[in-house]
C-alpha cells in the first residue's frame, strides 16, 4: 500500500507540473508516409462527450514549411493538433486548409491563428461561412456546451482555390483542387504528389454513411475525375486510411443506389415523404445509416425531382 501511495503521489505531481507548465495534451496521430501525419476521428456525431473530434485531421511537413489539413470540431481539438505538430517539427505552419465548411472540420481553426499562418479554401467556402456559420455555432452549442464552443472562430480563407493551386512546402508540392457542388458546396481536395496521398475532405465516406449536404448528381458526377487522381492511398474525410482509387467503391454504390431509387420513386409518382425508403438496402453496410439516410434520400428527391 506504501508503494500504492507513492506512485499515486508521483502520478498527481506529474499531472500538476503538466498543467501548470501549460503544457498540451497532443491530439495521437500517425505517420503513414515519411512527413505525413493523420489523426483519425470517432465514427460517431459530434457530442459533449467527444467534444467534436469525429473528422480525421493531417498535416504535411516539407523541408521549409507545414500545411495542416483540416483542424478538428473544437478549439480545443485544434489545441491538440497544434501540440501533435510541434511535437514533431518546429518549422512554420504555413498553410491551414479547410476541406470545406463543416464544423467537425474546422471548429479548431482558432488554434492556428498566428503570425505567418495563412488560411486556405475553395472559393465558396467565405460565402458559406458567412451564410451557414452563425447557425453552425448556435447549433453546436447546444449540443456541446459553451464551454466548447464559444472560444471557436470561424476564420475565413485569405487564399481561395478557384480550380487547382499548388502550394510548396519546400522540396515538397502539394496540389489542391476545388470540386463542384457534391458533398457541400465547397469541397476541396489536398494531393502530396510526394507520396501519392490524397486527403479528400468528406468526398470520401468509408464505415460513416456518406453525408449529403450539396448536390448528389454533382457528388456522382465528380466520380469519374476524382477517381483519376494519381493517389496510392486515401485519407478520406471519416473512416480508414484506405488504397486509392478502391475506396471509392461503397460510396459510389450507395449513391448509385441512393439516385437510382429516388428517381423510380418519382417516376411512380410516389411523394417526398415516401423518400426514406429509397437505398434502404444500405443499411447493414453503413454507421450512423439512421442519423443521415433519411435526410440524404430527402434532399436527393428534392433535387432529382426536377431533372
Amino acid at each position: 500500500m506504501t508503494r500504492l501511495r507513492v506512485c499515486l503521489v508521483a502520478l498527481l505531481a506529474i499531472i500538476a507540473a503538466t498543467r501548470a507548465s501549460g503544457q498540451q495534451r497532443e491530439l495521437d496521430v500517425s505517420e503513414i508516409a515519411p512527413g505525413v501525419y493523420v489523426h483519425i476521428g470517432q465514427i460517431a456525431l459530434m457530442t459533449a462527450e467527444n467534444e467534436g473530434a469525429i473528422a480525421n485531421l493531417g498535416f504535411i511537413v516539407g523541408n521549409e514549411a507545414v500545411a495542416v489539413i483540416d483542424t478538428g470540431g473544437s478549439v480545443r481539438e485544434g489545441r491538440q493538433l497544434l501540440a501533435a505538430v510541434r511535437a514533431r517539427t518546429d518549422k512554420p505552419i504555413r498553410y491551414v486548409i479547410n476541406t470545406h465548411a463543416h464544423p467537425d472540420h474546422m471548429f479548431g481553426n482558432a488554434a492556428f491563428q498566428q503570425a505567418g499562418t495563412t488560411f486556405v479554401g475553395a472559393k465558396n467556402l467565405p460565402r458559406a461561412l458567412a451564410v451557414r456559420g452563425p447557425h453552425y455555432i448556435e447549433a453546436f452549442r447546444q449540443i456541446m456546451g459553451a464551454k466548447l464552443v464559444d472560444e471557436v472562430r470561424l476564420v475565413s480563407p485569405s487564399v481561395l482555390v478557384d480550380d487547382s493551386k499548388s502550394l510548396d512546402l519546400g522540396g515538397r508540392t502539394i496540389v489542391l483542387k476545388a470540386w463542384n457542388t457534391a458533398h457541400s458546396d465547397c469541397d476541396l481536395t489536398v494531393y502530396d504528389e510526394q507520396s501519392r496521398i490524397l486527403f479528400s475532405g468528406d468526398l470520401v465516406f468509408l464505415r460513416h454513411i456518406p453525408v449529403v449536404d450539396g448536390s448528389l448528381r454533382g457528388w456522382l458526377g465528380d466520380m469519374a475525375r476524382l477517381s483519376a487522381v494519381q493517389a496510392e492511398r486515401v485519407v478520406p474525410g471519416h473512416g480508414p486510411v484506405s488504397p486509392w482509387p478502391g475506396a471509392l467503391a461503397d460510396e459510389r454504390r450507395y449513391l448509385d443506389i441512393l439516385a437510382g431509387d429516388i428517381r423510380g420513386l418519382i417516376a411512380r409518382g410516389r411523394p417526398i415523404a415516401d423518400a426514406a425508403t429509397a437505398g434502404a438496402s444500405e443499411r447493414p453496410n453503413w454507421e450512423l445509416f439512421d442519423d443521415y439516410h433519411a435526410r440524404n434520400a430527402t434532399a436527393a428527391f428534392s433535387e432529382l425531382e426536377w431533372e
